[in-house]
């Protein structure tokens, strides 16, 4: 069985939140998983200092550009594999208006569990 914990982040905010005892609250698998693809997605790629090939290459290859739609679903798909115990990953969009490209991801873990990200 995964044991894979992350910050809590709240989902309309994306900023940490507290548990009832007023610490930094965490999440556990599968949902930990879930909400680290969910970020690695929103990265832009050189974003964060620890690890610049993390993220989406954005500013480079997506924004102002106009890219395929399976070059971005191949760019969401390489990223989510790079969270740990991620196994698979499948990306499919539900909508393109307004330049606002929405979907979803659905992840498998390592542990078989199937969870979902929309975008």
């Amino acid at each position: 069985m995964i044991y894979q914990n992350t910050i809590l982040l709240d989902q309309s905010a994306w900023d940490m939140v507290l548990d009832s005892n007023g610490n930094i609250a965490m999440a556990s698998s599968p949902y930990s998983i879930a909400q680290d693809v969910a970020s690695v997605v929103r990265t832009f790629i050189g974003e964060c200092w620890y690890d610049t090939s993390l993220g989406l290459p954005y500013w480079s290859q997506i924004l102002g550009k106009k890219p395929s739609m399976s070059f971005i679903a191949n760019k969401i798909q390489a990223a989510a594999l790079t969270v740990p115990n991620v196994a698979s990953a499948a990306v499919s969009f539900t909508n393109f208006s307004n330049r606002e490209l929405t979907g979803q991801i659905l992840i498998t873990d390592t542990d078989n569990a199937v969870n979902s990200v929309a975008f």
